[in-house]
C-alpha cells in the first residue's frame, strides 16, 4: 500500500493518500487544505482518487473537499453525525480568525462496520464520537487512520461543539486498543504511533 502524508493548512492537520500499488486507486483521507499540493503528490505517484473520506467535520480536516471534488470528481464520504458541518466550515474558520471554503454535501453517509474498497485495499469504518459526534476512524490491517481521535501521548479535544470527554475515553478504550499492539497509528495531528504504545505510555488511557 503507497501511504503519503502532507501537512496541509495552518493547523497543520494531517492529509493522508492511501494508493493501491496494483490498480493505483487510491483515497484521499481527511483533504483539509492545499488541494494543489495533494493534487500534484496524487499525479507524483500517478493516482486515481476513487473517494475523499473524511474523519470528521471539523474544518482543517474537511476545507479541501470542495476543490478537491471539482478537480477527482470522487464522492465525499462523512459519518452522519459531523455531515451537517460541511456546510457551515466558513462559519467555523472564522471563529479561529482563519478562512474556509464551505464543503458540497456529502455523497456517502458512514456508518459503524462498513467498507470502503478501491483497488485491493479495504479500509474498515470504525465510529469513535467523542472529539466529535460523527468522527470515525480508518482500518486496515497493521494500519490505523484515527482522526482527531487518539494523537502519540494525547487524545483529541473535547471541548468543541459536540465533544464529549467520556465518551472519547470510551470509543478510544473499546473500540481501539483491542487491535494487534503493532498496528500503527496514522493521526489527525503529529508524528505516528501505535496501539501498543498508547496502551502502555498514554497519560489518558490508564
Amino acid at each position: 500500500m503507497i501511504i503519503r502524508k502532507l501537512e496541509v493548512g495552518p493547523i497543520m492537520a494531517n492529509c493522508f493518500i492511501l494508493g493501491c500499488e496494483n490498480t493505483k486507486e487510491a483515497v484521499v483521507i481527511d483533504p483539509g487544505d492545499d488541494a494543489d499540493r495533494i493534487l500534484m503528490a496524487l499525479a507524483k505517484e500517478e493516482l486515481t482518487v476513487k473517494y475523499l473520506i473524511n474523519t470528521h467535520g471539523h474544518f482543517d480536516h474537511v476545507g479541501a473537499n470542495k476543490r478537491m471534488k471539482e478537480t477527482t470528481a470522487a464522492p465525499i464520504a462523512i459519518h452522519p453525525g459531523d455531515a451537517p458541518m460541511l456546510t457551515e466550515l466558513s462559519r467555523s474558520a472564522a471563529m479561529f480568525g482563519l478562512s474556509a471554503e464551505n464543503s458540497p454535501e456529502a455523497d456517502q453517509l458512514l456508518k459503524d462496520g462498513d467498507e470502503i474498497v478501491f483497488g485491493d485495499i479495504t479500509l474498515k469504518v470504525i465510529h469513535t464520537p467523542g472529539h466529535s459526534p460523527g468522527g470515525v476512524c480508518l482500518y486496515t490491517p497493521g494500519h490505523l487512520f484515527a482522526g482527531d481521535t487518539l494523537f502519540a501521548g494525547s487524545i483529541g479535544r473535547t471541548d468543541l461543539p459536540g465533544g464529549d470527554y467520556d465518551t472519547l475515553i470510551s470509543s478510544i478504550k473499546t473500540k481501539l486498543l483491542g487491535l494487534d499492539e503493532d498496528t500503527v497509528v496514522y493521526t489527525g495531528h503529529g508524528p505516528e504511533t501505535s496501539i501498543g504504545n498508547e496502551k502502555r505510555m498514554n497519560p489518558f488511557l490508564r
